[in-house]
């Protein structure tokens, strides 16, 4: 198999039994009226393709619910963590399309891969704007002191938040809603994903089990899963950056649609903390910890394509070459970042010619 393909591992954990603190239910959606869904089926676990993906989100089956614990420099209040996004891994259900000679957005099996920037026309730059409009003053408010970026460039971030994820859960789209106010989805999406985190207190969780920010004490990777596993009953993922926990991903099935249906926890599809099993530092925040990569753009002189050699077809990742290294991959077409999960993309030959673009490049993190 080339080396541009990602080996896919199954989805790990199947919700068979679920308990009142496991589900969040949602009644009301921002806007106008989302839709209305009759007996809705839970992503990641149904058995048959599912037609109306009002009701049902996919791609994107299973959704997470992402967590920062910025240190240096601090962002939000010193005992919470703060909004990283919503999040969403794929489900198997559509066909494979060949038809395009490089496509995104693509259906595949609840196995921890994700499609990211989905809709183009619908990358909007003014967040706040919307919010504000729509009269969520405080949702805005909320997001003002929870949902940081540690540059301090927070509508960016809410920007790029929305544009790879918002754009890709598929009862997001506008078609979904009746009476549909343009932009309206954009004021549901960060509404459910605060609404998810303000279920999801990591500081209390973690502070319950003894675990404190310390610039001394170091903890194992297995008492802070344990910590964070007790109160929903679901493992979670964790990651480090160089030894210190920085952020968690809370994995959920949904019933219904994400406006109004059923957040049911679930377990991770697949293995994806980045800790050491001992000595993890859970440093204070303003304590001089490792800086976050950037979660806004910059942009980078345009640059191109080598010469391809042999044309390929299929389904993987694209890396970016520059100054002889491996510097990043594609995350869409004319976008790439250094760190982070690089996009999935099918490939198929183009008529007689090899495969061949130019490509401009503006660089994201995620």
């Amino acid at each position: 198999m080339p080396s541009m393909f990602l080996s896919a591992k199954r989805f790990a954990g199947v919700v068979s039994t679920v308990s009142t603190a496991a589900i969040l239910t949602s009644t009301t959606a921002l806007g106008g009226a989302p839709p209305t869904c009759t007996d809705p089926q839970t992503s990641c676990q149904n058995t048959t393709a599912v037609a109306d993906l009002c009701c049902f989100n996919a791609p994107g089956g299973q959704l997470l619910q992402t967590q920062f614990w910025d240190t240096n420099p601090p962002t939000g209040p010193s005992d919470s963590w703060t909004v990283h996004g919503l999040w969403l891994v794929r489900s198997d259900q559509i066909s494979e399309d060949m038809t395009e000679s490089l496509t995104e957005c693509r259906p595949d099996h609840c196995d921890g891969t994700y499609d990211q920037y989905c809709d183009q026309n619908r990358q909007y730059t003014n967040i706040s704007s919307i919010i504000s409009a729509a009269g969520a003053t405080d949702l805005l408010n909320y997001m003002n002191t929870y949902w940081k970026d540690y540059q301090g460039n927070d509508e960016s971030f809410w920007e790029h938040e929305w544009g790879k994820h918002g754009t890709c859960i598929s009862t997001l789209e506008p078609s979904c809603y009746t009476g549909y106010s343009p932009q309206e989805e954009v004021v549901d999406y960060f509404q459910k994903a605060v609404d998810l985190f303000k279920t999801l207190d990591s500081y209390s969780f973690l502070s319950a089990a003894g675990i404190l920010p310390s610039t001394t004490k170091t903890y194992t990777s297995a008492e802070i899963q344990a910590a964070l596993t007790k109160p929903r009953g679901h493992a979670v993922a964790i990651q480090c950056q160089n030894g210190e926990l920085d952020e968690i991903w809370y994995f959920y099935n949904v019933k219904g649609s994400v406006q109004t249906g059923q957040f049911i926890a679930a377990d991770p599809d697949g293995s994806k903390s980045s800790c050491p099993a001992t000595g993890v530092k859970y440093l204070p925040k303003g304590s001089g910890g490792t800086n976050p990569p950037p979660t806004s753009t910059s942009t980078t002189s345009p640059t191109s394509t080598s010469t391809p050699g042999s044309p390929f077809s299929g389904r993987g990742t694209l890396p970016v070459t520059s100054g002889g290294k491996t510097n990043g991959c594609i995350i869409s077409g004319g976008t790439w970042y250094t760190t982070g999960t690089c996009a999935t993309f099918t490939a198929a030959p183009s008529g007689k010619r090899p495969w061949r673009q130019t490509m401009y490049f503006q660089q994201f993190a995620k």
